[in-house]
């Protein structure tokens, strides 16, 4: 719930910006001079951007949400096996041995979302987070039917 919580905050302090710099980049254009209304329109840009990039990222971790929503309904999610540190890090020697085995189920069930899932949790408990996502973004395309292009 603090993950949900702390990503809104950060949606709406994104929102807030993206709206400030767009009011900014409408005053350059009013000014009326070239060079002021060309600042403006680059300027004017940028939140159409920062917006596309939260609305992508939104939308992806809504739709991871529901695969773990669905594959806890079937009792799949992985549990929770790794030992961590005395501060709370996850030890990196029980990471890789859930990698491993996450990455086997994954090469012996290629088409299942269910595995891309768990090896998404694995690569994020790696802490390897651009795996994490693609190893996310491949659950749910197989989840949703649509064609997946070979890693």
């Amino acid at each position: 719930m603090r993950a949900k919580i702390t990503y809104l905050v950060t949606a709406a302090v994104l929102v807030f910006y993206f709206v400030l710099v767009g009011s900014r980049g409408v005053m350059l254009i009013q000014y009326g001079t070239p060079v002021t209304v060309a600042f403006g329109v680059a300027v004017l840009i940028l939140p159409v951007i920062g917006l596309w990039f939260l609305w992508k990222n939104t939308q992806f971790v809504r739709r991871a949400n529901q695969l773990a929503a669905e594959l806890d309904a079937e009792g799949g999610l992985p549990v929770d096996e790794l030992t961590r540190t005395p501060s709370g890090r996850v030890d990196r020697d029980s990471a890789d041995q859930v990698f491993a085995r996450r990455q086997a189920e994954t090469e012996a069930a290629p088409d299942d979302w269910r595995t891309w899932f768990r090896l998404a949790v694995a690569y994020h408990d790696a802490r390897d987070t651009p795996r994490a996502r693609k190893a996310m973004q491949r659950a749910i395309a197989l989840h949703d039917g649509k064609p997946v292009q070979a890693a």
